[in-house]
């Protein structure tokens, strides 16, 4: 990243880096290039250090040079998922008897990756409440290694005060990872916050449009960005160039999406309040949520996740669900179109009996950037 983009705003860069027009053809957006391989210029004489794009692709290149400038850390992977992010930074800075402290809120998906498969290689994990800083500072052992962070965080909402825990894991020597997935870097920024890897499934607001599966991280630090690039190499769970390309056209709008997102958001989770029918709402925007604060401090604005608890238990919060018809019944989330899950029979069926497990009543919504009167008008109908 240049002196020059270093100044340039968040919807400049979004645009622009990693995404100069083509040299060959002066073609002003990314080409695809779907290559296996590259001629060599003589044996070990690479054009560009491309030679294999498990290893590098040209495509790939752009997207990991945009995200490393929109995160601001030195160093941007992409991968076919965010759970392959995750797998791979992971396998990168723990070994066996290794501990990390994760959250007791957190992504079915990373619970599992913790619970089922780490610790079958050895590696030990405490679920810690991240949105109370002294529970993260209690659960710290001479052999911790990471503090992982999801803020908000999925499916309940929950804010981290971001600076106050990576204090916290640096005086123990340990790195703090953030999942940045909920709010985006349009929204939020963990490495200007202390953070020293940031985890994304891009699938989800960078992707933005449910049309493409990926992960990246950005890591803070050069010495540590070119470990796990190692890593990515070595293990092979790359992006590949069309997805990267898809990643790469999403995140063009993902400043004027999130400004849509959050504001819906906010509307939907106002009238959700005043329903009789739901019991909480848990959405930072919120002047009461506990974390509203920590929240406007570090965000730009509060986001286009909301989930709210069904005041008939269980059976309602999926009637609900079921009785939605512009929200659309699915997993997944940050794509433009407004999605609605029960996350203890659906995202979150993996954390069951653990101490990630949901409430039965949960209902999670992403808010869409549809005409706010039409979800509105549908939420209204679902909860009947």
């Amino acid at each position: 990243m240049t002196e020059h983009q270093l100044s340039q705003g968040f919807e400049t860069l979004a645009i622009h880096a990693g995404q100069e027009a083509d040299p060959q053809t002066g073609a002003v957006v990314t080409p695809i290039y779907q290559v296996s391989t590259y001629k060599q210029d003589g044996v070990g004489g690479l054009r560009g250090g491309y030679e294999y794009s498990r290893s590098a692709n040209p495509t790939r290149t752009a997207l990991e040079e945009c995200l490393a400038a929109l995160e601001g850390g030195a160093r941007g992977l992409a991968f076919a998922s965010g759970l392959a992010a995750e797998d791979t930074l992971l396998r990168t800075i723990l070994k066996p008897g290794d501990h990390i402290v994760i959250p007791n809120d957190a992504y079915g998906g990373t619970f599992r990756l913790f619970a089922k498969v780490l610790t079958r290689w050895g590696v030990e994990f405490s679920v810690a409440d991240t949105h109370h800083v002294e529970k993260v500072r209690e659960a710290i052992r001479p052999n911790t290694r990471a503090v992982w962070v999801e803020t908000p965080s999925n499916p309940l909402l929950g804010i981290t005060d971001l600076t106050a825990v990576a204090e916290i894991a640096h005086a123990a020597g340990a790195l703090l990872v953030v999942d940045n997935t909920f709010a985006s870097p349009y929204l939020q920024q963990p490495i200007a916050l202390g953070a020293d890897v940031v985890v994304h499934s891009t699938t989800k607001y960078m992707g933005g449009h449910s049309d493409v599966v990926g992960g990246a991280l950005v890591v803070a630090e050069a010495g540590l960005a070119e470990e796990v690039a190692y890593h990515q190499n070595a293990m092979g769970a790359v992006s590949g160039p069309f997805d990267a390309w898809l990643v790469l056209r999403g995140i063009k709008t993902l400043g004027v999406r999130m400004d849509r997102h959050s504001s819906n958001a906010e509307q939907v989770a106002e009238l959700l309040t005043r329903h009789p029918k739901v019991s909480q709402v848990l959405y930072p925007g919120l002047a009461e949520h506990p974390g509203h604060d920590v929240a406007a401090k570090q965000m730009k604005a509060f986001g286009g996740m909301v989930s709210f608890r069904v005041a008939g238990g269980e059976e309602a919060a999926v009637e609900v669900c079921n009785r939605a018809q512009l929200f659309t019944l699915g997993e997944s989330l940050g794509g433009v179109e407004s999605l609605i899950e029960h996350p203890g029979r659906m995202t979150h069926a993996s954390a069951a009996g653990s101490p990630l497990e949901v409430p039965a009543d949960l209902v999670r919504v992403s808010v869409g950037i549809e005409s706010i009167d039409d979800l509105l008008a549908d939420l209204q109908q679902a909860l009947g």
